[in-house]
C-alpha cells in the first residue's frame, strides 16, 4: 500500500458523522440512504456505491461527533479497507477529516492504521486464502504545507505496524514449530539486519548465571530454553537504558498443575510477552528513535516430565531468594523473577517495563478490554498510561498495598510463587516487584488483550499485537 499526497484513486472515500445532513460529496445518494434508513453513519458503518457513471464513492461513518476519537479514525478506516477489499479495488482517495481537538499527525496516523489494520491475517497454513490485499496506492488530499509532516508521519505508522504484524504472527504460530529454539533465531534475523544486536544464551550460560527459577520451569522440557538479549543502541552519547522484558513460555501445560484441555487450546499465545518486545524492537529501530533499549525474553516450555518441577518444590533465583512452589502453572512469573533481576543488575537498566500474560485473575478483574498493571514509580506508571492512550490500547493500573505483598510471605521459602486466589493479578505483579532491585518499573498484565476469541474493531481474532504502540510512544516520549 502507497501513500500519495494527491488527488486521485478509482473509489472516493467519504466520512459522515452520525446525525449530519449534508456531506461534501454524493449529496443526493446519501439523502436517500438517510431517509430509508440504509446509512446512519454510525461508527464503521459502510456503504459503498458503484456508479456506472464513474463516480464510485465509499460512505464511511465516525459515529456521533463528540465521541470521535483517534480509535474512531483507525476503526472506521479499518472497516473501509475491508470494503475496499471485497471489491477487489486498487486505489481509492480521501480527504483527511477535521475532528476537533484531534492534531492533524494523530488524524493522519489514524487513517493509515485502520487501512493498513485491514490488510492483516494469519493464513500460512491455509490452502486457500481468505483476504487477498489489494489496495496498491492511498491518494490523500492534503495541503502542500502539510506533506512533509504527512510523509514522518506516514512512515512512522508503517514501522509500528510493521512491529505489531510481527507480534501476532510470532503469537499466532503454533508451539508444534514455535519453541524457544524457533523464537531465538526469528529474533535474531527480524532485528539484527536493523542493526539491533542479539545475543542467545544457552542452558549452559543461563546455569552460569543461577538463574534457577527460570530452569525449573523449563526442566519438564526436551526444548532447551533460551535467554534472548536484543540491544538497541540509538543514542551513543547518553548512558540512560530502558529495559522490555517480555514473557517468553512459547507453551504452557500448567506443569503438574495441568490446565484442562480448553484451557490448553490456545497456551502457544502464552508467549505474547516476549513477541510484544520483539515487535516494540523492530519498530524502534525503523524508526531510529534515538534512545536506547534492551529487551529481554527468557523462553521455555511448561511441561511435564520425570525431569519437571512440582508443587511443594523449594527453588531457588539468580537474585538468591527462594520460592516455595505452590503451583507450577504460575510459572511465567519465576521465568520473569530472573529475566527481570538480569535487567536490573546486569544490564543495569534505569527503567524496566514488563509484559506477561500472566493470569486468569486479571482476564477475570478486566475483561479483554484493558490490560492490568502494577507499578513501583508513580511517574513511569503515568507516563505509561499518556503513551497507552495515546496508542489505543487501555491500561488500568491495580492496587498494590502492603497488605498484598504479606500474602506473598513464604513459610519454608522467602516466597510463595501462587498465595491463592485473592488479589491474583495483583499479587502476582508484586511477586514480580521482589525482584526489579528498587528500578523504576511497571508489570503489565496482558492475558485478556494479547489474544482474543472473537475480532474487536481493528483487533482480529487470535493476537493482537498489544502495547507494541505503547511501548514505542513511551520510549519515544520519555
Amino acid at each position: 500500500m502507497q501513500f500519495r499526497y494527491e488527488k486521485g484513486g478509482e473509489v472516493e472515500i467519504v466520512v459522515v458523522k452520525e446525525g449530519e445532513a449534508t456531506i461534501p460529496k454524493g449529496q443526493k445518494l446519501f439523502s436517500y440512504l438517510k431517509e430509508k434508513e440504509l446509512f446512519k453513519g454510525e461508527l464503521g458503518e459502510v456503504y459503498f456505491d458503484f456508479s456506472m457513471e464513474g463516480e464510485h464513492l465509499l460512505f464511511v461513518g465516525l459515529g456521533k461527533e463528540k465521541h470521535i476519537c483517534a480509535h474512531s479514525l483507525r476503526t472506521a478506516f479499518f472497516q473501509a479497507g475491508k470494503e475496499l477489499m471485497k471489491h477487489k479495488i486498487e486505489s481509492v482517495g480521501c480527504g483527511l477529516p477535521r475532528v476537533e481537538e484531534i492534531p492533524f499527525n494523530l488524524v493522519t496516523a489514524s487513517i493509515v492504521e485502520g487501512l493498513l489494520q485491514s490488510e492483516y491475517a494469519f493464513e500460512k497454513h491455509l490452502k486457500v486464502k481468505k483476504v487477498t490485499p489489494c489496495i496498491k496506492e492511498v491518494f490523500l488530499d492534503i495541503d502542500e504545507s502539510k506533506k512533509e509532516e504527512a510523509s514522518l508521519v506516514i512512515k512512522e505508522t508503517e514501522n509500528l505496524i510493521d512491529g505489531i504484524f510481527l507480534a501476532r504472527d510470532l503469537v499466532n504460530e503454533r508451539a508444534i514449530t514455535m519453541y524457544p529454539e524457533v523464537l531465538a533465531t526469528l529474533a535474531k534475523e527480524n532485528l539484527e539486519k536493523l542493526g539491533i544486536k542479539v545475543e542467545i544464551f544457552d542452558e549452559k550460560k543461563i546455569k552460569e548465571l543461577h538463574m534457577e527459577s527460570f530452569l525449573a520451569v523449563a526442566k519438564g522440557s526436551d526444548k532447551e530454553p533460551k535467554f534472548i538479549i536484543m540491544s538497541y543502541t540509538g543514542d551513543s552519547d547518553s548512558q540512560e537504558k530502558i529495559a522490555l522484558v517480555g514473557k517468553g513460555i512459547t507453551y504452557d501445560s500448567g506443569g503438574y498443575s495441568i490446565k484442562p484441555t480448553s484451557g490448553m487450546e490456545t497456551m502457544h499465545s502464552d508467549m505474547a510477552g516476549s513477541a510484544t518486545v520483539i515487535g516494540t524492537m523492530m519498530s524502534i529501530a525503523k524508526s531510529k528513535l534515538k534512545k536506547n533499549v534492551v529487551g529481554i525474553v527468557a523462553a521455555c516450555e511448561n511441561l511435564i516430565s520425570g525431569k519437571a518441577y512440582k508443587p511443594g518444590d523449594i527453588i531457588g533465583s539468580m537474585a538468591g531468594k527462594t520460592i516455595e512452589i505452590n503451583n507450577t502453572d504460575a510459572e511465567g512469573r519465576l521465568t520473569l523473577a530472573d529475566a527481570l533481576y538480569y535487567a536490573a543488575t546486569v544490564v543495569k537498566a534505569d527503567k524496566i517495563i514488563d509484559l506477561a500474560t500472566l493470569t486468569g485473575a486479571c482476564v477475570v478483574a478486566l475483561g479483554s478490554s484493558n490490560s492490568g498493571a502494577i507499578s513501583n514509580n508513580d511517574t513511569l506508571m503515568q507516563n505509561l498510561k499518556r503513551s497507552s492512550d495515546k496508542a489505543g490500547e487501555p491500561i488500568w493500573q491495580l492496587p498494590s498495598e502492603p497488605d498484598y505483598r504479606k500474602l506473598l510471605k513464604g513459610e519454608f521459602a522467602d516466597l510463595k510463587n501462587a498465595p491463592g486466589r485473592e488479589g491474583g493479578a495483583i499479587t502476582a505483579g508484586l511477586f514480580l516487584e521482589e525482584f526489579v532491585n528498587e528500578v523504576p518499573w511497571v508489570h503489565i498484565d496482558i492475558a485478556g488483550t494479547a489474544y482474543l476469541d472473537k475480532p474487536s474493531g481493528y483487533l482480529p481474532k487470535g493476537a493482537t499485537g498489544i502495547h507494541v504502540k505503547t511501548l514505542y510512544h513511551l520510549i519515544k516520549d520519555e
